[in-house]
Formats: C-alpha cells, structure tokens, sequence
C-alpha cells in the first residue's frame, strides 16, 4: 500500500474542518467583509427615515460596503428596536433610532408586561441630530397664533385631535408635554410613524402634530402648514418668526434625537471601526448638505459623550412617560 505523507493529510484535514465549521474562516475575516443593515424602526418619512438615509450612503463610503437602510416597522418601533437587541453583535446589523428607544423599558414596566429589551442591550455609537418638535396646523386652520389655539382648545376641551408616531413615542411625549404646561385636554390619533402622522395631519384626518422641524419643514415653507410654536430653548433658524414654548411663558424644552446604535456585546475592534467610520460619514460633504437641505442641524457626539448624554436623558424622558401614566 503506498504511504500519504504526514503532511498533505494534514492540509486536507484543516480544509474539511474548515468547511464544516465556517465561522472559523468568517472570524478571521477583516470588519467589514459583507453589506451592513441598518434597522430604521419606523416607516419613511418620518425623522429617523429621513435621517438615516443620507447617513447610510455616507457610511457606505467610510466602511467601503454597501450599507443598506430596513424599515421594521411595528409597535410604535419596539419591532425594529428589539430585533436589533437581539442581533448577533458582529457589526452587520445596526440601528438608527429616536429618543424612543429610551421610553419602552419604562413602559414595559408601566404596563405590567414582559420587558421587551434593556437599554443595556444597546451600544451606544453616536448622537446624530437633536431637534425640537414644532407644533403645526394645516394652512386653512383658524389659528393664527398659539394663543388662538390654546384659547379655542379650552374652550373645547376634548375636540382637537392630534396625530402621532404612536402612544408613548416622541411626539406623544412632546404633545402631553405641551398640552399638560397649557392646561388644555386634546384628542390623541396615534399612528404607524412620523410619516404617517404628517399623512393623517395633511389629510384632514386630525387637526394638528408635533413632528421633528426636518419633517416638516418643506411643508411649511411651500406654505401647506403653519408652523405655531416649537418646544426648543431658543427659536430655529429656519422658522425664525415661529416662537417657543419658553419664550410664551411655557416651561418646556424638548427635543426629539436620533442615535446611531449596534447590539450589546461588539468587539472593540469592530466598534473601532464603525466610531471612525460614522466620524467620516458625519462629517463628509454630502451628509452635511441632505441635513442642511433637510433644516436639521448634525448634533455629533462619539460613543463615550453619547452615552453619558443618553443616561441623563433616559431619566427625563422617563419621568414624563410616569406622569403620563397608563394608557388603556
């Protein structure tokens, strides 16, 4: 019988182990090898649409793979967000979300209902934008000013409908923020997502919203909504003649963000990679440009900043979603 040298049969056991376990050539393969997904937990049009989609192209330059963006929508975003919290942390699955993200433990809890995720579940990437909602009405409703509209709301209470991404969401928030400061009661319409919210309000469907400036800014400008009052420290720069909630005596001051997020449990490689590459997509030219065109200003913070900034503003946001209590 003629002798296989010691050798040539070790090459060929390496190469069948190898092909029965093919996470052994995959670990050794350099981040990123393949496409990335990000997660956008709401349906287009809304903020985080908006928003993610000029990023995800920048990114793809940065990380030289094509970047693609998933609407998983459903729940007021607990669909999109838990499938993220739950993704293999391998850096392939990613998740651009709102302030959102922040409130569903709370409500979990709130509602005596099995956690649905732990904001521990998420790695914090980077803080892209920080908006203050805008409260608007559509061109042909009788107010003018907020004070019209506060006026005609006491008077009839439980007779203005609103519209939002869904019950417990930012623009829920930000309403029972605004309506609680003015002592007025209003009607809540929720939604699939911001999108859908603008439809509902540019349909007829209800009476007013309180979306993220970059939503509806186009609107305002081609003058089919007004735009009443915004609930930012200071005026916007692209509705300078609309006032804010503190300037008229109302002490809010709130914002809608949105953060770049990977599941917990990246390696610190693979988050190496991806802080410098949303660094570059941040700061190119052409996602600079789509927020300019968008109104909505960058709000960068790097990973570190980021978390200690989403741990202080979990707490707040928290808070409101305790006073506003269960909702049937």
């Amino acid at each position: 019988m003629k002798r296989i040298g010691f050798f040539p049969v070790m090459l060929v056991i390496c190469a069948v182990v190898t092909g029965l376990v093919p996470g052994i050539s995959r670990a050794q393969e350099p981040y990123p090898s393949r496409p990335v997904q990000i997660i956008v937990p709401f349906p287009p049009g809304g903020v985080s649409d908006l928003i993610a989609r000029p990023f995800a192209f920048s990114l793809e330059k940065a990380l030289k793979q094509p970047v693609a963006i998933v609407n998983k929508t459903g729940a007021s975003g607990i669909v999109g967000m838990q499938t993220v919290a739950v993704a293999k942390p391998d850096g392939y699955t990613l998740l651009v979300a709102l302030s959102t993200i922040s409130v569903t433990p709370e409500v979990d809890a709130l509602l005596s209902r099995p956690p649905t995720y732990k904001l521990e579940d998420f790695a914090p990437l980077a803080l892209l934008s920080s908006d203050p909602p805008v409260l608007v009405v559509r061109k042909n409703a009788p107010w003018m000013t907020l004070r019209d509209f506060i006026a005609d709301a006491k008077q009839r209470p439980n007779q203005i409908k609103y519209s939002t991404g869904g019950i417990y969401a930012i623009m829920h928030l930000a309403t029972e923020l605004f309506t609680n400061a003015a002592g007025i009661k209003l009607v809540h319409i929720p939604t699939a997502g911001g999108g859908p919210a603008m439809n509902a309000l540019l349909g007829g469907h209800v009476d007013c919203s309180m979306p993220g400036p970059n939503v509806v800014y186009p609107q305002i400008k081609a003058g089919s909504l007004r735009a009443l009052v915004c609930t930012g420290s200071k005026r916007l720069a692209a509705i300078p003649d609309v006032p804010t909630l503190k300037e008229l005596g109302y002490d809010v001051d709130y914002f809608i963000w949105t953060g770049f997020f990977a599941p917990k449990g990246i390696s610190s490689s693979v988050m190496k990679v991806l802080r410098g590459a949303t660094r570059q997509a941040v700061n190119s030219a052409e996602f600079k440009a789509a927020m300019e065109n968008m109104q909505a200003p960058i709000t960068y913070l790097d990973a570190d900043e980021f978390q200690k900034f989403w741990d202080k503003d979990a707490k707040r946001l928290n808070e409101i979603v305790r006073r506003i209590g269960k909702i049937q």
